[in-house]
């Protein structure tokens, strides 16, 4: 099993999210056990999402943690937001979002939002491998 954490920070920063996912494919392409292009690119958009979830409703910091199993990755990010991802519809008109979540529910195995206890919350999903 391989991991790896990361810190990302800087309030709504596009450059952060960048990093963060040039960090998911720094991981994926140190592997061991080399994963599929396409499962490679889900995971990365993954991260790319639930970093910038983070980041816009969690409290500006965030760290991004993955893992990779014989058959899935799964993508954790750790926010200090005591408030739950939630199900909306998606704004066509207005550009505030409402895409994000229901995509990321859509493309994992399993998500789970879990409350920490010393404050916040993980939000995690589980990718085919």
């Amino acid at each position: 099993m391989s991991t790896m954490s990361v810190d990302v920070a800087t309030v709504g920063s596009a450059t952060s999210v960048a990093g963060a996912r040039d960090s998911a494919r720094a991981f994926l392409g140190g592997l061991d056990r080399p994963i599929a292009a396409e499962a490679a690119d889900t995971v990365v958009l993954v991260v790319s999402e639930l970093v910038t979830n983070a980041l816009r409703h969690g409290g500006g910091t965030c760290t991004l943690n993955l893992t990779a199993y014989p058959d899935g990755v799964e993508v954790a990010v750790h926010d200090r937001s005591p408030q739950m991802p939630r199900m909306r519809t998606p704004d066509l008109n207005g550009g505030t979002g409402g895409f994000g979540w229901p995509m990321v529910d859509r493309l994992a195995q399993t998500t789970a939002v879990t409350r920490r206890a010393a404050g916040g919350k993980t939000v995690s999903a589980l990718l085919a491998r």
